[in-house]
């Protein structure tokens, strides 16, 4: 009887805890009796599981969507966020439920002091590090500064009224908080399915050092930038050291292994060669979706395969040719006469992201769905499309997260990444060059050219003589391969607004196919949008970008609540 009321009161504060101002002291809501056991610490944890980013806030409009971004955009409207012109909202929830969130850690934190065998309840004291830094870095993320809340907050506490501490100090206590929870964590080898483990911790900490390094760097504070840096780059190479993780490929997938490794399930065949998520050697921390116990509840493939999710010509330009030249300086490049010509020699991620004129695709459904999984004769005969057309819009079309077994719409069952070894490979990469100004061919060796060539072996890696010799960017080859890798997964806008690029590449139009003089034009096909003066279908225009929308507005009621907040620059 006292495990079910610790259950159920347990789960009474999940739901008060969505519903309470971030910074409204409430009641101490665990029951005394609730912290007597190891159980009961981890039954507590357990909950903040619920707390990560899910589909919803990736491939729909959600915090952290591409859809705010340069890259993607919905055919059903614009979007406010991408164009620059979001208000500033009355409440915003989440904003107040990050505090919330804090302040159930810090819950678990406190109890933790006192228990007199720490060892037991170590795993679970990790997780309440690692969150409390993860919510004190997504406040930074969102809104830039924000309160350092350490501990449960009374009715007469001074930070109910205090001023938001500087986002550097904020960055640095979360620092401290994962490299606490990596301490405490079970490692990778230990932990059951879904759970947060300690090489968790530190890829978290080198996502939010480089994040914060960077802003800082390109916003003239080189001193906090290279410690963040340093930091940032440590954590990563940790990982790689401890050799819990590497890419997923698979030789039966070959050049597939990529499009792949976001659709493997285990209560389904999703892919040729019937690998499950145990086969998955990448996620390192993952929400966790099951077709039964845990749905994501969205129309994942139909919303994701050839429908609203359209794509820019950016994205599309940004493919690297197989010579491992941008399309400017490649000699492969074939150009834009025929609808196939501009995917012919590049990046094989490009086709496995963006839909190709003429491929065959396979859906959910029991008409379009695969029969053997051999791509032969009983599989064309049963797809969803056989040759694909692109028409309407931009004419690119988003084919990421779309699964090709028979499955009711939002039982999918593949997990959403939260943190994958491609991004600790990337994130190494970038810390060194940022931080060194350079990087050696042995450095990228050993993390970007490993995702460079995953799916791309004939593709020579980058180097500094590759940059030399034909007059590339370091930096740009960097975030090009950024931006590929991580297409669609969330992290375009906020890489934009950290390296102070959002206020030149977000206001630029977004683009669609070349029309003028391509079989787009020439084999009867209809535009209603206009063209640009290199005949590019420009599907919006107008589209702006202003320094205060590097950050989100604090909503209005919170500012009610605690006028020493202030409101973000330039937001009126």
């Amino acid at each position: 009887m006292n495990k079910i009321f610790k259950t159920l009161s347990i789960a009474a504060i999940a739901l008060t805890a969505t519903s309470c101002l971030e910074l409204d002291p409430k009641e101490q809501l665990a029951e005394p009796d609730m912290w007597n056991t190891p159980e009961d610490f981890q039954l507590f944890a357990n909950q903040m599981y619920g707390w990560t980013l899910s589909f919803n806030d990736i491939v729909y409009d959600g915090i952290m969507s591409d859809k705010r971004s340069d890259l993607i955009q919905d055919k059903g409207g614009r979007n406010t966020v991408s164009n620059g012109t979001n208000v500033i909202p009355t409440s915003d929830g989440y904003y107040s439920n990050n505090y919330n969130r804090i302040r159930r850690c810090n819950m678990l934190i406190d109890h933790a002091a006192g228990y007199s065998r720490p060892a037991d309840i170590a795993h679970a004291l990790g997780m309440a590090y690692f969150f409390r830094g993860y919510c004190h870095s997504e406040l930074v993320r969102m809104y830039g500064d924000a309160i350092i809340v350490d501990h449960v907050l009374d009715t007469d506490d001074p930070l109910l009224f205090a001023p938001r501490n500087n986002r550097v100090d904020v960055i640095k206590f979360a620092i401290e908080d994962f490299k606490k929870a990596a301490e405490l964590l079970k490692g990778a080898g230990d932990i059951d399915e879904g759970d947060v483990c300690a090489e968790a911790a530190n890829a978290m900490l080198a996502r939010i050092a480089l994040r914060e390094g960077t802003w800082q760097k390109f916003r003239g504070n080189e001193t906090d930038a290279r410690t963040l840096l340093d930091e940032s780059a440590k954590a990563a190479k940790a990982v790689i050291d401890g050799g819990a993780f590497s890419l997923f490929y698979n030789a039966g997938l070959g050049i597939k292994s990529y499009k792949y490794m976001f659709l493997l399930e285990d209560a389904n065949k999703s892919n040729p060669m019937g690998l499950t998520k145990k086969d998955n050697t990448e996620y390192i921390f993952v929400r966790h979706y099951d077709p039964e116990l845990s749905r994501h509840g969205k129309n994942l493939t139909v919303e994701c395969l050839n429908n609203a999710q359209i794509v820019s010509r950016k994205m599309a330009q940004m493919y690297l040719c197989q010579d491992g030249l941008p399309i400017e300086k490649s000699k492969v490049f074939q150009g834009y006469d025929k609808r196939i010509s501009e995917w012919t020699n590049r990046d094989n991620r490009m086709h496995q992201q963006i839909s190709r004129p003429g491929d065959a695709f396979w859906n959910n459904t029991e008409q379009g769905c695969r029969v053997d999984w051999l791509g032969e004769e009983a599989d064309l005969a049963h797809c969803a499309d056989a040759s694909f057309s692109p028409g309407g819009y931009t004419r690119y079309y988003n084919n990421k997260w779309a699964a090709e077994h028979q499955v009711t719409s939002g039982y999918e069952s593949y997990d959403y990444p939260i943190i994958r070894y491609a991004e600790v490979l990337l994130t190494y990469a970038e810390a060194v060059y940022e931080r060194d100004g350079a990087i050696t061919d042995d450095d990228l060796d050993l993390s970007l050219n490993l995702v460079r060539t995953r799916v791309n072996s004939e593709m020579p890696k980058l180097s500094n003589k590759l940059v030399s010799d034909n007059g590339l960017s370091m930096r740009t080859e960097i975030r090009r391969e950024r931006t590929v890798e991580f297409y669609n997964e969330g992290f375009r806008l906020d890489d934009l607004k950290r390296w102070n690029e959002a206020k030149t590449e977000m206001p630029k139009p977004f683009l669609g196919v070349k029309w003028t003089g391509t079989e787009y034009a020439t084999k009867g096909g209809t535009n209603t949008y206009p063209l640009d003066n290199d005949g590019c279908i420009i599907y919006e225009d107008n589209r702006q970008w202003e320094e205060k929308n590097d950050l989100y507005p604090l909503p209005i009621d919170q500012l009610q609540l605690n006028p020493q907040l202030k409101q973000n620059p330039g937001w009126k």
